[in-house]
């Protein structure tokens, strides 16, 4: 099972896309794979609804989606028309899934990622979430149940707090959303410790010398 730092495995794979070869069609991309238990399933529904809903705003952020299931290329196909033409959901309807979705029947790629765990099914992936660089590392990684549904909101909201960490060299709080003062990150040294407290840089406020943030606005 893959951990975050590492290397994210590489694979082809046939989907719904045609096929893929990761990382290197997703050179300089940020990515987001996530796997579902199974095709025609309520949960996976409601989740491929709302992803697809969200698809233009994970562009925005040089995001691309990919989903996977233990299904095949043909279930995949009928169940994406079925939620195209007859499902209506919280508002959404009429949507049409645009985003690769994996046929993983031998298990290659759900295994390389460690996204079947036998304790919860030996047949069905559970609700893995990985989100992966533009350099194909392995950042954050999320698991639910089989019987929960993944909430999308906050898988971009770590996405957004990812980029925010690398471009700026900070960290974020409990509960952060765009716009909520940043994290800077704590001294090596005990004379640094002490300069940063004393400092007077515009915008930085100190709750201890190990807590210091950054105002954002």
């Amino acid at each position: 099972m893959p951990l975050i730092g590492d290397d994210a495995p590489s694979f082809k794979a046939e989907t719904t896309n045609g096929q893929i070869n990761f990382p290197t069609d997703y050179k300089g991309k940020w990515v987001v794979l996530f796997s579902h238990p199974a095709d025609f399933t309520p949960v996976c529904t409601t989740e491929f609804m709302t992803f697809a809903s969200m698809q233009d705003e994970f562009k925005e952020l040089n995001c691309e989606l990919i989903g996977l299931s233990i299904d095949s290329i043909y279930a995949h196909i009928a169940w994406l028309r079925t939620i195209k033409e007859k499902i209506e959901y919280k508002g959404m309807k009429d949507i049409e899934i645009t985003f690769p979705v994996i046929a993983d029947l031998k298990m290659d790629v759900a295994k390389k990622f460690g996204m079947v765990q036998p304790n919860a099914s030996d047949t069905q992936a559970v609700r893995a979430v990985f989100v992966m660089d533009p350099k194909a590392k392995i950042r954050a990684i999320l698991y639910y149940p089989l019987s929960n549904g993944r909430n999308m909101d906050e898988i971009k909201r770590l996405l957004l707090a990812l980029q925010k960490s690398d471009a700026e060299d900070i960290a974020t709080p409990a509960n952060w959303q765009p716009g909520d003062d940043v994290i800077i990150p704590p001294p090596g040294s005990c004379g640094t410790a002490k300069e940063r407290v004393e400092s007077a840089e515009e915008g930085k406020y100190c709750l201890d010398w190990f807590m210091c943030f950054r105002k954002q606005s």
